[in-house]
């Protein structure tokens, strides 16, 4: 069944590539849409039975073959990208125009979905590394896909490609190191021989391959790629790679640290946790401070993938402690909330193109009013952005709350490095929670609320069918999850196990609440939503029973007045004001006013432009030094090539000398 939904997904990129214009849209949504839904089916059959399927051939892939194997890690995974991609499909039936109903575009964009499904089932190195390669030259190809309306996409695609494939050589080289002592290159083989190895030679390769993986997930600080990428790419791929292809990143640091190298030491998960809490405290600044809606969205996954790396590393930590219990709920919670990000970051990032497409712009500061002309959009962003809030019976709260139980629990362990490091996710889950919270009240209040800023949003009309399906499609998890998250329990015990590689009680009880039976501790979101419901009828009433006479509807924040214009509204860039003065050491704000006097005084203003700017510190101070010492390098480098035999024989003869004297 998973080959077919993978065959089928080929079979949609084959038929974009051939069909006309017209039908190819929605044949090969339909085909994509069909195959991921049918590898959910067999995701989902996994995980409810705990068996894990294989396969293996010789006939794909030269000299090794061609090896897949599912476990309820794997499937996990498949399921969270499945669950995305069929949305994403049924989206872009709506909002395929232009370059991205080409036929390039659309193929790319269906093998882009088949490597997704096919990464968390490879079960060789070689495959691993053909499927990733894979994904992310379709992703890269995509994000270029319409330069006409997005100019900075090819800036964007070359910071992606060269952080994508630094990523991939440090995966590979790690894989390399882990196979080169004997065995071969299956998943099986690694993890059999790899306990034979040394120490040192272990921690070197989980250090290579978490680099690697770390920048595929947009780690802090190996992140620079993403908020340049996700904001330039189609709002469908958009989705996709912020909710599946960064968790993909997080698939590869289990499946490498707990599976094949079995645990390794409590350095690496401690390593592993500190990244989280950076990355969570970096993207929640920056998120809260961005005017662009995708921007936004794209710090947003920084911060949510960095709390998950906290979990994935209290998990690691806690388990090398001798709390077996303890890290599998930490990891429960970790898992979790991928599920809970992919479905509510992909709903918000659909419905930042449909916002893109209904007013031409992205930039908060020219919104406002969208709630009246695009009310399921307005819906959808509610039920998304109060889940990445994690208001209570929603998804993120069910998720944060395990997260919060399991780093709780941990400081009963007695190793000092840590009860520190479950300290620290502690403070930044908390600060997070607040940061994001003003970030999505931001968004949703400038963007939605009040007045329209500019003739975009003022003459926006709501999107087309099929796009308010796919966002309404991926919000359903964001309430199930929250109301009901016990549903989710018997999945994530097996998927905790098989992350774990242990055979360990879950302390979770099924309910259709969450109780942690073992360490104490339980949420009832259904009768908390049954409750607030019960005040809220009971307040609606009550204050009905009082009101005498028809009340009078005016502006919000009037202050009196009975004209209100747009002028007058909080912008995105004033409303994140004070926020960005108490951390202006960290953002490094840029602000330049430029006054135009009137002709017959300069003591009179005839115009005022004032711009704010929040460039990434890492990029600005970290990275662009580098690429200019490498730039000057390789002026300096070409030098060398004169054109000269003797020189260039010279050059070979030094080399052969230097291999030989390494090898002696």
């Amino acid at each position: 069944m998973f080959l077919a939904a993978l065959s089928i997904c080929a079979s949609a990129a084959v038929m974009a590539a051939v069909l006309p214009r017209r039908p190819r849209v929605v044949v090969s949504a339909a085909l994509g849409a069909l195959g991921c839904l049918l590898a959910s089916g067999v995701a989902l059959r996994i995980l409810l039975t705990g068996e894990t399927l294989a396969f293996h051939t010789s006939q794909v892939l030269p000299v090794t073959g061609f090896s897949l194997t599912i476990d309820p890690l794997g499937a996990w995974f498949i399921l969270v990208s499945s669950f995305v991609g069929a949305a994403a499909c049924v989206f872009n039936v709506g909002y395929a125009k232009g370059a991205m109903a080409s036929r390039s575009a659309l193929s790319m964009f269906m093998l882009f979905i088949v490597t997704l499904l096919a990464v968390p089932a490879a079960s060789s190195v070689m495959t691993l590394m053909f499927f990733w390669e894979m994904m992310a030259l379709s992703s890269w190809l995509l994000i270029l896909t319409d330069q006409t309306r997005h100019p900075d996409a090819r800036s964007a695609a070359l910071w992606y490609g060269a952080m994508t494939q630094a990523g991939a050589a440090s995966i590979l080289l790690g894989l390399l190191v882990m196979t080169s002592h004997g065995g071969g290159q299956s998943f099986a083989d690694v993890s059999a021989h790899s306990l034979a190895l040394s120490g040192v030679t272990r921690s070197f390769a989980f250090v290579l391959v978490l680099l690697g993986f770390a920048s595929k997930a947009g780690a802090v600080p190996l992140h620079v790629w993403l908020p340049k990428a996700h904001p330039e790419a189609p709002s469908p791929v958009s989705a996709l790679m912020s909710s599946s292809m960064v968790a993909m990143g997080v698939y590869g640091i289990i499946r490498v640290g707990e599976d094949l190298l079995h645990g390794g030491t409590v350095w690496w998960w401690i390593a592993v946790a500190l990244l989280g809490v950076v990355s969570a405290l970096y993207g929640a600044l920056h998120a809260t401070t961005s005017t662009d809606l995708k921007r936004l969205l794209a710090y947003s996954t920084v911060d949510i993938i960095g709390l998950v790396l906290i979990g994935v590393g209290a998990a690691g930590a806690l388990a090398d402690n001798a709390q077996p219990v303890i890290a599998h709920l930490a990891m429960t919670a970790a898992l979790m909330l991928v599920l809970a990000h992919a479905a509510f970051k992909g709903a918000l990032f659909l419905a930042a193109g449909a916002i893109e497409r209904a007013t031409g712009t992205r930039n908060l500061d020219l919104l406002g009013g969208l709630i009246h002309s695009m009310p399921v959009t307005a819906l959808v962003v509610v039920i998304s952005a109060g889940a990445i809030m994690a208001v209570p019976t929603l998804s993120g709260f069910s998720s944060e709350w395990l997260l919060l139980q399991g780093l709780l629990h941990g400081f009963r362990v007695a190793s000092t490095p840590t009860v520190i490091v479950m300290l620290l996710g502690v403070i930044a889950l908390a600060l997070t929670g607040g940061l994001t919270a003003v970030a999505f009240v931001k968004a949703f209040g400038i963007g939605f609320l009040g007045q329209a800023r500019s003739t975009g949003a003022a003459t926006a009309r709501e999107t087309s069918t099929s796009m308010r399906v796919a966002m309404g499609w991926l919000t359903i998890p964001s309430v199930v999850i929250g109301v009901v998250p016990g549903l989710f329990v018997p999945l994530l015990n097996r998927a905790s196990s098989s992350a774990l590689n242990a055979s360990v009680v879950s302390p979770l009880t099924r309910d259709t609440g969450v109780v942690v039976s073992k360490l104490g501790g339980a949420i009832e979101p259904a009768a908390l939503l049954v409750g607030l419901v019960a005040v809220m009828a009971l307040l609606w009433a009550f204050t009905q029973s009082l009101t005498q006479r028809r009340a009078r509807r005016v502006d919000a924040w009037g202050c009196g007045r009975e004209l209100q214009t747009p002028r007058m509204q909080y912008t995105a860039t004033s409303f994140a004001e004070p926020l960005q003065r108490v951390f202006a050491d960290v953002l490094r704000p840029q602000a330049d006013v430029e006054v135009t006097h009137v002709a017959e005084s300069r003591y009179y203003e005839q115009s005022l432009m004032y711009e704010n700017r929040i460039v990434d510190v890492l990029e600005a101070r970290g990275y662009r030094p580098l690429i200019a010492v490498t730039m000057r390098l390789g002026r300096q480098a070409r030098r060398l090539q004169n054109g000269s035999i003797n020189r260039y024989l010279a050059f070979g003869f030094v080399a052969l000398l230097v291999v030989l004297v390494v090898v002696g």
